[in-house]
């Protein structure tokens, strides 16, 4: 327990240098090092403002769905939000698709629903090397990136330049529903990052949204 913790806080100082977050804790850096804890082999991590219309046990079936190398099932950003995180390096870089929407582009990631293969995980030198703070200030350097929203903009960021560690999960198993992005500036462009086609599993109120009784 005490190596655990450890590590644990080397990472989350050298995050919180790059990313400031919106929580009061470092909850949302602890996922990163989940895969340390050895009892563990397989986890669904889920936020709390969801409402399923599936038995949770299914997700689990998408672990078989991974392909090699990938670690973590994770679902798409629907709103622009990466868009304009990403600004500077869009800028600089015209024919980027970093923060473009789907199907070609890159608009990042949600974590809002997880699954993180844990033994993978562990077994990543990509992974883990990943982790260390001097490497994150370096994507975060290259790609003018500073994020506010933890644990997901690690893996967003990371998922711009090793995309091959993410399993992209299908939509509906994390079908947000905040329209923040619409309302502020990207009108035009947010129904290319907002549609959703297929069943719903799992509804997603972030941004205090409100969820569908069905």
């Amino acid at each position: 327990k005490t190596k655990l913790f450890f590590f644990f806080l080397v990472i989350k100082d050298g995050l919180k240098k790059l990313f400031v977050v919106y929580y009061t804790t470092s909850f949302k850096f602890l996922v990163l090092n989940n895969c340390k804890v050895r009892s563990l082999t397989h986890i669904v991590q889920l936020d709390l403002d969801l409402k399923y219309r599936t038995n949770i046990r299914n997700l689990f079936q998408e672990f078989d769905r991974f392909p090699p190398g990938a670690v973590i099932g994770i679902i798409r950003e629907m709103q622009p939000v990466y868009r304009h995180t990403f600004w500077q390096y869009r800028k600089e870089n015209p024919q980027t698709k970093v923060g473009e929407p789907p199907p070609d582009g890159l608009p990042g990631f949600n974590s809002g629903v997880m699954l993180l293969d844990l033994q993978g995980m562990r077994a990543s030198a990509l992974y883990n090397q990943l982790l260390e703070p001097s490497n994150v200030a370096k994507l975060a350097d290259k790609y003018r990136f500073r994020g506010h929203l933890g644990d997901q903009d690690f893996f967003t960021m990371i998922g711009m330049e090793h995309p091959n560690l993410f399993y992209s999960l299908p939509c509906g198993w994390n079908r947000q529903l905040c329209t923040w992005w619409r309302d502020h500036g990207y009108a035009d462009v947010f129904q290319l990052y907002y549609r959703c086609e297929g069943p719903v599993y799992i509804y997603h109120g972030n941004c205090n949204s409100p969820i569908p009784d069905d």
